[in-house]
């Protein structure tokens, strides 16, 4: 009896030790329902094992270490009258926008229209800026002009403008320094460079130009400063031509020393000729010209030649150069030396000789090219100082212009343009057309 007695107690105990670790062992075959403060834990799959640590979680990650009372708490009351909520299901995402972009090799088009949206370009018509000078009988610059003032005419038709300012813009300069003049008016152009530098401003930029027998930069756009004079001072020591015809035989000539008319060093009399003689004004115009092209549009482009006008030997041609003036609504002022400051020279160029253009060049193109790019009149000098004022007048012509602009749909060939002014006795300098640039493809 007492044998039985204390089986029955050890067999309670075991009992009582077993139903206590049930009850400490966590209800994993309970799956915890989803939460809206956590995110949902990737499903079991039929390879999940335990041991398995690529599908369980660390003992150390925050779901295996929260308190199972938070995570009681997140279950839904369920009952055969309350079924699983929508929470039980993944929640589908909310569906996409409208794609709007346009897929690599089609157009959408417009549902009303049916017109092709998203790579339309439009093009507008085209601003044409006109630089103006309005100068009295005194030669003065007329200031206080306004909008009605002008009446701007393309191809005959009047223009409503779209845009006006007298305010000074900076300048992009091109200055081109004809080196083929006799040595005396190129030493002469020398000693004003000083005086040309100073007649620009502290915005605008100068690009430097030679010419004779070639056309050269001698330096690209830079600002007016320390390296512009050092430029300068490297033109100082160029030369021009010789005074006179080339020297090619007697004692002065190439040739070695002669006794009787026959050269001591060799049996054979040398044949001198003489050297290429050009004056590439065209070349150096359009060298200048492209270079222009490529500077900003919210400067004046201008085109500063000191030259006696003589052209000859150039490739380009005048009215291939006056195009690309045009067509970048370049300005070309001038100071006329040596021959061509002659007063009465301008009018000794327009007695025609024949076949004498192609040995002696052309000596009327200078002021052509300022006439028609709106430059006005070239400055004809002869001493240092009026050289001088000319730059500064040029300058001053060049930068304090009324600028008239206007939308023109011309396309194709060239446009003519005439400007006029509703004042008594003035006269208006402005350029006498362009060429309008290509549409954009």
């Amino acid at each position: 009896m007492k044998a039985k007695t204390s089986a029955a107690l050890v067999l309670g105990m075991v009992l009582w030790m077993v139903s206590g670790a049930v009850a400490q062992q966590k209800p994993d075959e309970i799956p915890d329902a989803p939460s809206a403060t956590r995110p949902i834990p990737p499903s079991s799959s039929p390879n999940s094992a335990p041991g398995n640590e690529e599908n369980t979680a660390p003992q150390n990650s925050p779901d295996a270490g929260s308190d199972s009372s938070s995570r009681t708490s997140d279950l839904p009351t369920r009952s055969p009258d309350n079924p699983p909520s929508s929470l039980d299901q993944q929640t589908p995402p909310p569906p996409m926008p409208e794609i709007k972009t346009v897929p690599a090799g089609s157009v959408p088009k417009d549902k009303d229209t049916g017109e092709d949206v998203g790579f339309t370009i439009r093009i507008t018509p085209n601003l044409v800026l006109v630089p103006v000078t309005v100068k009295d009988a005194d030669g003065h610059m007329v200031n206080g002009l306004q909008p009605k003032d002008f009446i701007v005419l393309e191809n005959g038709q009047k223009q409503t403008l779209k845009f006006f300012t007298s305010d000074p813009f900076a300048l992009s300069a091109a200055v081109i320094i004809d080196l083929g003049m006799p040595d005396v008016g190129v030493k002469k152009v020398q000693q004003t460079l000083s005086a040309l530098q100073g007649a620009f401003s502290q915005f605008d930029e100068v690009s430097i130009y030679t010419y004779s027998n070639r056309a050269t930069r001698i330096a690209d756009f830079t600002g007016v400063g320390k390296q512009l004079t050092a430029v300068l001072n490297e033109v100082k020591t160029f030369n021009g031509e010789n005074n006179g015809p080339a020297v090619t035989s007697g004692p002065l000539g190439p040739q070695g020393p002669m006794i009787n008319g026959l050269p001591v060093d060799s049996p054979v009399t040398p044949v001198s000729t003489p050297p290429r003689v050009a004056h590439v004004m065209n070349d150096a115009i359009l060298m200048a010209a492209r270079d222009l092209a490529k500077r900003d549009r919210s400067r004046r482009k201008i085109i500063f030649i000191i030259s006696d006008g003589r052209e000859m030997g150039s490739k380009a041609s005048y009215s291939d150069t006056l195009k690309v003036l045009l067509t970048q609504q370049i300005t070309v002022y001038a100071v006329g030396l040596e021959a061509a400051a002659i007063p009465v020279y301008d009018r000794l160029q327009r007695i025609h000789v024949p076949k004498t253009r192609a040995l002696l060049g052309y000596s009327d193109l200078l002021p052509k090219y300022v006439s028609a790019t709106g430059g006005g009149k070239v400055y004809d000098e002869l001493s240092t100082a009026s050289i001088e004022r000319a730059y500064s007048q040029a300058m001053g012509d060049a930068r304090d212009q009324y600028t008239l602009g206007y939308s023109s749909k011309g396309i194709g060939g060239y446009r003519q343009i005439d400007v006029r002014v509703r004042r008594p006795e003035v006269k208006v300098y402005a350029r006498d057309g362009y060429y309008p640039l290509p549409s954009p493809r």
